[in-house]
């Protein structure tokens, strides 16, 4: 795809008109955690032209060659700083990158800007550091606080780390914070995801997100489950595990946004996400990065050394797609659904309506004042749901 097909894309008048974001990926890790497929890479897989000490000074030459596709620039409403692990990165080096998106691009003033982190990669100083470089959310890889569960994930950190970082977080005057968890593990008992539900809450944070453990083709873990050293997770644990979570953390005064998010207030929502599933555009920096316009969606080549080399001569672009009007209903419909704020009625196909009949017969779903809003049956029922509203 050339270049010019995106700045044609970057310079529709629809760009940013629901909002406009700024992801940076950046794909370092200190090892790899058993059950990750993410686009990371360990110090010796990273091969020539890309190393942590440099891979600021690169993505910000993209940050820049992005800017220059836009007439009008875009405002940035949102920052994610996504991995991999962010914070493998000096607080100055992220601080660098985001200072040039505000550079060419401009940040919004009640931009959110958000990284994740490992809890062993931060410490008060470095958080401290990072809030003063204009981060103001935290998004931390908590995934449970039992030692054993934490070990089968091939998790690093210890139990306490990931508290130990929230209160750092806090006391360096980070606004939202949130928690990772994984449920669902092999080994893990209702007892152990009881604990990392309480240490969540008595932590203070003001989302928390909880995703059951998927094992996908390649992973380590994937392989221990074929060889018979672990059992594979159960999909009727999975299920009493989220309603697990959803009691906990109501109880808590926390309320679901999406089928997997809990806030506080809805201030406390990862807006960034929401620019996601609601629609929004977004350019994606860094090597495998997704971005998104106006009729136009690429990738970043994946591996940091073809990245860096592609990035050297024009945008590092590796692929992309131009989605069909039935794709972008499927994409709409599912993304909505998952939403509590819930899907127009209006939206659906003539088939879709009469499925959203049966969806709240069946007790999955409500309508209320013309959106489509599912019950917490109906959460742990998502994917079918919306296999039926788009059949």
């Amino acid at each position: 795809m050339s270049a010019e097909a995106i700045a044609a894309a970057a310079k529709s008048p629809d760009t940013g008109r629901s909002g406009f974001g700024v992801y940076v990926h950046v794909p370092f890790c200190v090892s790899r955690c058993g059950y990750c497929d993410f686009n990371t890479y360990t110090a010796s897989e990273l091969g020539a032209g890309v190393s942590r000490e440099t891979y600021a000074g690169i993505v910000r030459a993209e940050i820049r060659a992005a800017a220059a596709r836009f007439d009008p620039v875009p405002r940035v409403d949102t920052v994610f700083f996504g991995g991999g692990t962010p914070t493998l990165l000096s607080a100055a080096d992220l601080s660098s990158i985001l200072a040039d998106i505000d550079i060419h691009f401009g940040l919004a003033p009640d931009a959110e800007v958000t990284t994740e982190a490992n809890p062993e990669s931060v410490d008060a100083d470095y958080l401290a550091e990072l809030h003063d470089g204009g981060f103001n959310r935290l998004s931390i890889g908590m995934q449970s606080t039992a030692e054993h569960v934490l070990r089968v994930l091939d998790r690093e950190h210890s139990p306490t780390k990931a508290l130990d970082a929230v209160e750092h977080a806090r006391k360096a005057g980070f606004e939202h914070v949130s928690l990772d968890l994984i449920y669902g593990t092999p080994g893990e008992t209702a007892d152990d995801f009881a604990a990392s539900l309480a240490a969540a809450v008595a932590s203070g944070v003001d989302h928390v997100s909880a995703y059951a453990l998927i094992v996908e083709d390649g992973t380590q873990l994937a392989r221990r489950i074929r060889s018979g050293q672990v059992p594979h997770p159960s999909d009727d644990v999975a299920a009493d595990r989220y309603l697990a979570a959803e009691h906990t953390l109501s109880e808590a005064g926390f309320s679901w946004y999406e089928v997997s998010n809990w806030a506080t207030s809805p201030e406390a929502r990862c807006r960034h996400n929401l620019l996601y599933w609601t629609g929004g555009h977004w350019w994606g920096a860094g090597p495998g990065a997704h971005s998104h316009l106006p009729g136009l969606r690429w990738w970043n080549h994946k591996h940091p050394s073809t990245y860096a080399a592609a990035l050297a001569e024009d945008l590092p672009v590796a692929g992309h797609e131009v989605l069909t009007a039935d794709e972008q209903y499927l994409e709409r419909v599912m993304l909505l659904t998952r939403l509590s704020s819930g899907l127009p009625v209006s939206l659906l196909r003539t088939n879709g309506k009469t499925a959203a009949e049966q969806v709240v017969a069946d007790g999955l779903a409500a309508i209320e004042r013309g959106r489509l809003r599912l019950t917490l049956r109906g959460r742990l029922l998502a994917d079918a749901v919306v296999r039926d509203l788009t059949a």
